[in-house]
């Protein structure tokens, strides 16, 4: 199946306009991000593969989208206007995930800010993997560090 985006279009296409539209761009961030699709999706699949809940290029589970809103973005007003900026005329809903990528990252951006795991240096592609594990596939997901930076290294990202 061929991927819906390079790794460099979602990074100019996606994930860059949206950080900057939630005034939150950093290299960091944008590379951590694109490296969370690339590993949750190879960036093709916006549904789970087998029967898994898992919507969008990031993979997000229908559970932790409503988590974000219910335990964290409805605290956090500015941050909160800031998504549903990205949604005009809808309510905030797992649903939109597979098809409003730039939705679909923003909730990924939350998962990961709202979590007191520190922000790798920029570049520090182990970094990423760690916090990629720890914050967002957590000890019981199947993923490892090493698959992260590998699928990191295969789409052709520099290591």
């Amino acid at each position: 199946m061929t991927p819906l985006f390079t790794p460099e279009e979602l990074r100019t296409q996606i994930v860059r306009p949206t950080l900057f539209k939630l005034n939150f761009w950093q290299p960091a961030r944008e590379d951590l991000l694109v490296g969370t699709a690339i590993q949750e999706s190879a960036l093709t699949y916006i549904k789970q593969q087998g029967n898994g809940p898992a919507l969008g290029l990031w993979q997000m589970e229908p559970f932790t989208h409503d988590d974000c809103w219910n335990t964290w973005l409805d605290y956090h007003s500015a941050i909160g206007a800031a998504v549903k900026g990205l949604i005009p005329g809808f309510a905030p809903s797992a649903a939109l995930l597979p098809t409003n990528h730039a939705y679909a990252c923003a909730m990924a951006f939350v998962r990961y800010y709202r979590s007191s795991y520190p922000l790798p240096a920029y570049k520090d592609v182990a970094g990423y993997a760690a916090m990629w594990k720890t914050v967002y596939n957590t000890a019981k997901g199947a993923g490892t560090e090493q698959e992260f930076i590998d699928h990191w290294k295969a789409a052709g990202l520099p290591a």
